[in-house]
């Protein structure tokens, strides 16, 4: 059995998968931002418009959190670099979509104070939250673990499929999370316009279909 081109298929479908996670990823951005900037009257964390303060909140969390999630993870299997450069890379690109994510869950609390409504009360709420609280104790764990130099080598290789596979796991709920977050503002919107209700729908299946290709691209490189 010629296992070289065995991993070289592999490596030419994870590709190939993250060539179309790239696409749908972005496509969202651009519809996500049509969305906020023409229908709904735009992104201003400062502002004194409740609505422009909201809109922040979809806006970093996934262009700016789950967006990222979605490259790290792929960055690590298929970026052309040295193994120490393709994990520096994973471990900044989660870290500043965190950050990003702080800020964008502090503008949905903002939105809440201006507008005197609870927190935490939907279950979109309670899946972010979750997954967010669960993605920044994976990237304090993945630091200690596989960035740290007195972590041993048996450590790594114990803690590896957990960690792969907790990223994973997490990856889609962050994608269950967008989707809810976006079913629940049309709800709010009640009566949008037909063309409003389907480009938050394809906004939608863009992230979702991000998110699988992600899950497919990481998937076959670990066969490479």
């Amino acid at each position: 059995m010629d296992h070289s081109a065995d991993r070289t298929t592999f490596k030419r479908h994870s590709s190939l998968s993250a060539l179309v996670a790239h696409f749908f990823g972005i496509l969202a951005v651009i519809l996500m931002l049509i969305w906020l900037l023409h229908y709904r009257e735009g992104i201003e964390y400062g502002s004194d418009n409740p609505l422009k303060v909201l809109n922040v909140h979809p806006f970093l969390m996934y262009c700016g959190f789950l967006f990222l999630v979605g490259q790290a993870m792929m960055t690590y299997k298929t970026a052309y670099a040295s193994h120490q450069v393709q994990k520096m890379v994973h471990g900044g690109l989660h870290l500043i979509g965190l950050v990003l994510g702080i800020v964008g869950i502090c503008a949905a609390f903002r939105f809440h104070d201006k507008v005197n409504v609870k927190d935490m009360v939907s279950l979109h709420s309670w899946i972010g939250l979750t997954t967010f609280i669960l993605l920044g104790l994976q990237w304090l764990l993945g630091a200690f673990t596989f960035l740290a130099p007195q972590s041993s080598s048996g450590t790594r290789k114990r803690m590896m499929p957990w960690h792969v596979l907790g990223g994973r796991a997490l990856l889609y709920m962050g994608i269950v999370a967008a989707l809810t977050g976006l079913m629940q503002r049309a709800t709010m919107l009640g009566q949008s316009t037909n063309a409003e209700s389907r480009l938050i729908n394809f906004t939608g299946l863009a992230i979702l279909l991000f998110g699988v290709s992600v899950d497919f691209s990481v998937a076959l490189g670990r066969y490479n």
